[in-house]
């Protein structure tokens, strides 16, 4: 089967009526193994994304001072504000401002607890109303991600519970502006998403975003409106031992307006080891049907998941956070910023 040189549609509607969710399921197994994204339509959250998306530009138009009151520097979970060129991906900054949120309702890391439990914490609101938003958005999405990650154990020959056990903690979501920039920018440099299982990505209709197929070829993944971008985590492609490969992917920086996206990030259970994966997902790597000419090749971007230089899924996290965000590391991780900072540079 030739490369992929556009994203393909989901209807989800269509996986909830027997009778098309044979056909759909069929579509989705293809787009899982040959492509690693996906749109997703009529999922039902569309009044909820647009007015999201409403409600972005008055909130990175808040004070500067209300902003930097929650900083990322101030969470040892990398939750908070960060400012315009302040993150880095594939060594490059990227040219955006974000927050980043997680699920409500933590439980607070203590000393005898994984250093990387840390990750899991009490996240930072610039205004109430932020936080109602998002506690809303993280709610609707965790129930729908749920859902869809039974279709794709579905879709890949597998009882609809498969994966259940190994859905993590706490969920990640991100409000992003991407303001304009000089030619060529990068927005967001190539990377593979490294939070956990699925991502759900709503765009608004300025474009930019750019997927990466196994000839190296990047293809446009333009905004479909009301629908969801989704796409393979690194955590999902470990659980399936490489054979659903996550894809690598970028966002162009606009020249002359301003991009918001809303990325919902699927966590994973931290705590699997890669001892633990290879026996306890064994029998899905088995019985995954797969051949060279369904199986989409992913050498470009490694996956730390899959990395022997961790224990566990929660270590790998933790330091692709450090690397991304230094200052933070270096105030909350000293010791793993230092030894993290050495490798970049080698």
């Amino acid at each position: 089967m030739s490369d992929f040189t556009s994203i393909p549609i989901i209807d989800f509607r269509r996986l909830r009526d027997p009778a098309t969710k044979p056909a759909t399921l069929s579509q989705l197994r293809d787009a899982i193994f040959l492509v690693g994204f996906l749109y997703l339509t009529n999922h039902g959250l569309e009044s909820l994304t647009k007015r999201a998306h409403s409600e972005l530009p008055g909130l990175f138009d808040l004070p500067s001072d209300v902003k930097e009151s929650v900083n990322m520097i101030n969470s040892p979970s990398f939750l908070g504000y960060t400012r315009l060129g302040a993150e880095t991906t594939a060594s490059r900054t990227d040219l955006r401002e974000q927050f980043d949120f997680g699920s409500p309702g933590m439980k607070e890391w203590t000393p005898d607890q994984p250093i990387w439990g840390r990750l899991e914490g009490d996240g930072q609101y610039p205004t109430p109303e932020a936080k109602s938003l998002v506690e809303e958005y993280m709610t609707a999405s965790a129930t729908l991600s749920n859902e869809f990650l039974r279709y794709v154990a579905e879709c890949l020959s597998l009882p609809s519970t498969t994966f259940d056990t190994y859905r993590g903690g706490m969920d990640r979501l991100k409000f992003i502006k991407y303001p304009p920039s000089p030619a060529d920018s990068q927005g967001v440099g190539p990377h593979k998403d490294s939070t956990g299982l699925f991502t759900f990505l709503s765009q608004d209709s300025i474009g930019g975003l750019q997927v990466l197929n196994k000839s190296g070829e990047w293809i446009n993944a333009p905004p479909i409106e009301g629908s969801l971008v989704v796409n393979i985590q690194q955590g999902f492609e470990a659980i399936t031992g490489g054979v659903c490969a996550a894809t690598t992917h970028r966002v162009i920086a606009p020249t002359d307006t301003t991009r918001y996206s809303i990325p919902f990030f699927m966590a994973v259970r931290l705590d699997l080891t890669l001892s633990q994966l290879r026996e306890s997902a064994k029998h899905i790597v088995e019985r995954v049907p797969v051949s060279d000419n369904t199986r989409k090749r992913a050498e470009d971007v490694p996956s730390e998941f899959l990395s022997e230089k961790f224990a566990c899924f929660g270590e790998a996290y933790l330091r692709n956070r450090v690397v991304s965000h230094p200052d933070v590391g270096k105030r909350w991780y000293p010791e793993l910023y230092e030894r993290y900072s050495r490798e970049v540079l080698k």
